[in-house]
């Protein structure tokens, strides 16, 4: 396992990366432009299928819904990367050394993103029609994005305090500067191994929160996707861009929480044998 100046030096590297989510970039601004605008431009069966996708995002958290992943795969997946070590549960994976992790991670990923390009391309044929289609899909590869990395990281999704963590990482992505600040605080509860699932779940102030920084993060980008066939590029690129952004999050927010812990587990191992 690490020592403790690997876990600092891992810990020091997150930290740098979540000062440099406080600065949004010129494309960000141009996507959260008015969004009264945007709702007016929308043609009402997204804006149906947005109001769907806030009753989804309950259920996920309540239930894991239909969008709960099966773990074994992202197991085995552990397990080869870890020749010699067996992983059966999730808490075999939380023992499992953290470059390992980021591994497993990095290797979701790229497939999930690829998966995102594909479905985006091929929503994108028919303009409007498949927009439709397209956006819950979006979302419910995000949410099975982000559990699988919870898992390649040793937590379990089934658990609804994990479920909660997974909606404040996709509502970190969708975020501004303002939004960003405050969910890296609202997420210090989980780093220092305190469980507060009732407490963020009344802080989301109702999945509407969530479902409008999630539209409003893919704002005009998504437009560009209403002109039939051009939309297959603009696709491809949104939907990809959007997979690899809420998977380098979750990445950097699990594996946060994974230091934390090992670095407190380390500290108490030292006092014990001081004693």
């Amino acid at each position: 396992m690490e020592t403790k100046q690997q876990l600092a030096a891992e810990l020091a590297a997150i930290e740098k990366w979540e000062n440099e989510q406080k600065h949004l970039g010129i494309w960000d601004k141009m996507a959260r432009l008015p969004f009264k605008l945007l709702d007016k431009v929308t043609p009402k069966i997204i804006q149906n299928k947005l109001a769907l996708l806030l009753e989804e995002v309950g259920s996920f958290v309540q239930t894991g819904g239909q969008y709960l992943v099966q773990e074994k795969s992202i197991l085995k997946k552990i397990e080869a990367a870890n020749p010699g070590i067996t992983v059966e549960s999730v808490a075999d994976a939380a023992a499992v050394p953290l470059k390992k992790m980021d591994a497993v991670a990095e290797e979701l990923k790229q497939s999930r993103a690829n998966m995102a390009t594909v479905q985006g391309a091929s929503t994108g044929v028919g303009g409007v029609f498949t927009l439709a289609a397209d956006i819950p899909l979006l979302l419910g590869l995000s949410l099975k994005t982000l559990q699988e990395i919870a898992i390649a990281y040793g937590y379990d999704p089934k658990q609804k305090e994990e479920r909660v963590f997974i909606i404040k990482c996709l509502q970190f992505t969708s975020s501004d500067v303002v939004g960003k600040k405050a969910i890296l605080t609202e997420l210090a509860s989980f780093y220092q191994g305190r469980r507060q699932s009732q407490e963020m779940i009344s802080q989301l102030q109702g999945w509407r929160e969530v479902m409008y920084t999630y539209r409003d993060q893919l704002g005009s980008k998504k437009m560009f996707q209403l002109i039939p066939i051009a939309g297959i590029v603009f696709g491809a690129f949104t939907n990809r861009t959007a997979v690899l952004d809420v998977a380098e999050n979750a990445a950097m927010l699990y594996k946060k929480r994974r230091v934390m812990e090992r670095l407190h587990a380390s500290h108490s191992e030292s006092e014990h044998s001081s004693y």
